[in-house]
């Protein structure tokens, strides 16, 4: 069996919340949309699921984050105009993790990206792959 075969991408990305309100707002006020919210009866948590494009983050609120670093370590979101994207996003008062856009020699011909910090702590960063 090939497991790759079976696998066409992300299916979801999970963050433990303390506040899901506050969690579901931050993630909408990036483009997401809510895709379900539910209630996960047997541990007692509101659930959501926000999605954006074929990304989808599961978000719960078990009252329990850590709310340090590490707990996610990020999110990449794919991204065309690094250098418009950097200058709104910072325009728009998120907390800037980098004070320029960065980049590194990965693929091809290199990427381009930057991080903000969420509402839980996990690193967002915004990544162009360079043609």
């Amino acid at each position: 069996m090939n497991i790759r075969k079976n696998i066409t991408g992300v299916q979801h990305i999970g963050i433990p919340t303390n506040d899901i309100e506050k969690t579901v707002e931050f993630y909408q006020s990036l483009g997401f949309e809510i895709a379900l919210r539910t209630v996960n009866e047997a541990a007692n948590e509101k659930v959501a699921f926000l999605q954006l494009g074929n990304l989808v983050i599961e978000t719960y609120e078990n009252r329990a984050a850590a709310l340090r670093n590490g707990a996610i370590d990020h999110i990449a979101l794919d991204v065309k105009n690094i250098d418009e994207i950097f200058e709104e996003v910072r325009a728009a008062g998120y907390r800037m993790m980098n004070d320029t856009v960065q980049s590194l020699p990965f693929w091809e011909h290199g990427v381009k990206f930057f991080t903000i910090a969420g509402p839980n702590e996990e690193k967002i960063e915004f990544c162009e792959k360079l043609a």
